[in-house]
């Protein structure tokens, strides 16, 4: 299959259960709320290091938002509910209250009440931040009832969601963009990652989308799990099993996580479509385990096989 008269290889991307909580953020202006969202989403990129991987599912105009201020949904995602319940208190805590007007509100408002999905405390955790002055109270939304936290702080309260909602999710969907050279793979990769950012329900959580320093399962070192993936390093050909031509000079791969498997095939679909349209992609691969490692596998050529005028 070739896209653009790129090559799609005959593979598939493998990705694993997680879970996932969504979070509306808002703030006065666009720049503090963008600072806020920097600051939460930072050291979010792989669970191999990080306690969630996270990321901005898509900015939310004032108009569409709780408190009628610019805002952000946000996606985090951990191995489980109970990773996530322990690191949401303290990256919206440490991060969030911390930052100038900020508010949180649960984006899941309908977590606990269906399967597969839980609810945890949020406000409720850190509202003793308070020292006895938090307030709570019953808000009517859209989306239903919710109990918000006030807590005093030196430029007013900091308004939070009670509880927060997970969710079963899926991480690690992903494709490999192989360039003739740096440049041309690095603007195929932000072409994929600028295409797949309109879609709701999916994050790239790696810097800009991108990541460079691929892995793949264990290492000669007993202590890592995870090491290089030497098969796709450019300067490892003739020494490794390399998967990658003779002519790629560089290998970017986009990992998405989630909420469901249609939403990360039709992220797949859009990014490899939006790469394959700059000059010097050579092929599109992706990351795999041979099915050991995860129970979703995206086949790159069942993705691209619905995306009808795009190819």
């Amino acid at each position: 299959m070739k896209v653009n008269g790129v090559t799609i290889e005959d593979t598939f991307a493998e990705a694993f259960r997680m879970w996932a909580c969504r979070v509306i953020v808002t703030a006065i202006d666009e720049h503090w709320l963008r600072i806020a969202v920097n600051e939460v989403t930072g050291y979010g990129t792989s669970v191999i290091g990080c306690d969630a991987e996270a990321g901005v599912e898509r900015w939310v105009p004032a108009h569409e938002t709780p408190d009628g201020r610019p805002g952000a949904a946000l996606l985090f995602f951990a191995f489980n509910a109970k990773a996530l319940s322990k690191a949401m208190p303290n990256r919206l805590g440490q991060c969030l209250m911390t930052c100038p007007t900020t508010a949180v509100y649960d984006g899941l408002p309908q977590a606990g009440d269906v399967d597969g999905t839980q609810r945890f405390d949020f406000g409720n955790a850190i509202r003793y931040f308070g020292d006895g002055h938090q307030k709570s109270k019953v808000v009517e939304f859209e989306s239903g009832r919710c109990r918000l936290w006030r807590i005093p702080v030196m430029d007013g309260e900091f308004t939070v969601a009670d509880t927060l909602g997970a969710c079963k999710a899926i991480g690690g969907g992903n494709f490999l963009i192989c360039g003739r050279d740096q440049r041309s793979a690095l603007d195929a990769a932000s072409s994929a990652v600028q295409a797949i950012a309109d879609q709701a329900n999916v994050v790239t959580p790696f810097p800009g989308g991108v990541v460079r320093s691929g892995s793949k399962v264990g290492s000669q070192y007993k202590a890592l799990f995870a090491s290089t993936n030497d098969a796709f390093c450019p300067t490892l050909r003739g020494k490794v099993g390399s998967q990658i031509a003779d002519d790629v000079g560089a290998v970017y791969e986009i990992v998405i996580n989630g909420l469901a498997e249609q939403d990360i095939a039709y992220a797949m679909k859009t990014g490899i479509v939006a790469a394959c349209a700059g000059d010097g992609v050579l092929a599109i691969h992706a990351g795999n385990y041979g099915g050991d490692l995860g129970k979703f596998k995206f086949h790159l050529h069942e993705v691209l096989a619905d995306a009808g005028d795009q190819l």
